[in-house]
């Protein structure tokens, strides 16, 4: 019965009809401050995360799962690309070879990374339901000299279909080797996702081997795609751990500046969000302030009725906390129920004011994509809680330091 009546007269205040119009005002400020962060917040994560996922996909067109690198591959790919293909945890392994080179065009050239790749292994590799690329890949086997372009580097050329263009490797432009320039035949444009797409371009291996004969360094490495792309690099690891000389090189590590600016970014949005969190909780201190000052009479009351300075200040930290509560659980179901919806909502507006506005041409973030991760979701629920419980501390310890000799001295 002890331990439940701070809980008891705690919500009581909270419920009960305040005389003070001021306060209910300060009061609702107070939830409707944690309720807005908390929305925010979790909308604000969800787009993020949503676009982390996205950039991922786009990087991943391009970007091996891991790629397997080292002296050993150029003789004995073979068994090692076995040995990989051995591990339940590892989907498809293929051969290829990349550098880069110079291709032109009618007067227009570009340097590009050039991949030669195992057409028949490749489509393993490559990001799945690309069906247009796995025929590609096929057309691309029988030709001698055929070549896959990306689309915009397709564009920024201005070549088409079966036009022909001119390799030349690197080296060989450097050392002004200019006679071994090849021809190539455009059988195709494909998409390598969103930072590839203007500088890459497929061969096949046969082909990159004599281009890029005289390039030193240019050896074999094997693309591996795996099963968990979060755990890429200790799969690898795992697997190839009886070679030391192999180099491993996971996704994570080739896009690192990508994923880390985009990282920082997501943290530092929510730190800048969660201030609108803390400023409802500097609410609930003024609430709580001048609640105290308003309840002297009744702290006084029950401090002589026996209540220690423990229970008056658990009676206003219920009470600060269950604005809190309220404001958090407010913000949660709101936050997860527009963040599911974000996209279908940002279309139904584009689309109205299309419709009805004459001569409107809005365009919205109608392919946006949003994803909520839930242990995001009960960390911001627990910052939201804990900042709301540090902000009743001070205004309980003032009124459990009230004394009642004082206070009811003019009663």
């Amino acid at each position: 019965m002890l331990r439940s009546f701070p809980l008891f007269v705690g919500l009581r205040y909270s419920l009960a009809q305040k005389n003070s119009l001021l306060l209910s005002f300060v009061s609702l400020i107070s939830v409707l401050g944690v309720t807005l962060g908390v929305f925010i917040l979790i909308i604000a994560l969800a787009v993020i995360n949503g676009s982390i996922t996205t950039l991922r996909m786009e990087a991943l067109k391009s970007t091996p799962h891991v790629t397997i690198a080292g002296p050993e591959l150029q003789a004995h790919w073979q068994e090692l690309r076995d040995l990989a293909l051995s591990s339940s945890e590892i989907i498809a392994v293929a051969p290829f070879i990349e550098a880069e080179a110079s291709i032109s065009h009618q007067g227009e050239a570009a340097f590009i990374a050039v991949r030669g790749i195992d057409t028949a292994l490749e489509s393993s590799v490559s990001e799945p339901g690309r069906a247009t690329f796995v025929d590609l890949l096929a057309s691309l086997g029988r030709s001698e000299n055929g070549v896959i372009l990306g689309a915009s580097l397709a564009g920024q050329l201005g070549v088409r279909s079966l036009t022909q263009v001119s390799l030349l490797s690197l080296g060989d432009l450097l050392g002004r080797r200019l006679n071994e320039e090849q021809g190539a035949e455009v059988i195709g444009f494909a998409d390598f996702g969103l930072y590839s797409n203007h500088n890459t371009a497929l061969i096949s291996l046969t082909s990159a081997e004599r281009l890029f004969a005289n390039d030193p360094g240019v050896d074999i490495r094997l693309r591996l795609r795996v099963s968990d792309i979060d755990r890429a690099g200790d799969i690898a690891a795992q697997v190839f751990s009886d070679y030391p000389d192999l180099i491993i090189i996971p996704w994570n590590e080739v896009q690192a500046s990508l994923f880390d600016a985009l990282n920082m970014e997501k943290f530092l949005t929510a730190f800048i969000l969660l201030m609108i969190v803390i400023i409802g909780a500097v609410n609930i201190i003024s609430t709580l302030v001048m609640f105290v000052s308003d309840k002297s009479a009744d702290i006084a009351i029950l401090r002589t009725m026996g209540a220690s300075q423990a229970t008056i200040m658990a009676i206003f930290i219920v009470q600060g906390l269950f604005a809190g509560i309220l404001g958090t659980v407010l913000g949660a179901v709101l936050g997860l129920g527009i963040a599911g919806s974000i996209t279908d909502m940002s279309l139904a507006v584009e689309q109205f004011i299309n419709s009805n506005v004459e001569g409107a041409n809005l365009y919205l973030l109608s392919h946006l994509q949003t994803k909520v991760i839930p242990s995001e979701v009960m960390l911001v629920c627990l910052a939201a809680l804990s900042i709301c419980f540090l902000a009743t501390l001070y205004p309980a310890y003032r009124a459990s330091c009230i004394q009642p000799a004082q206070v009811l001295r003019y009663e």
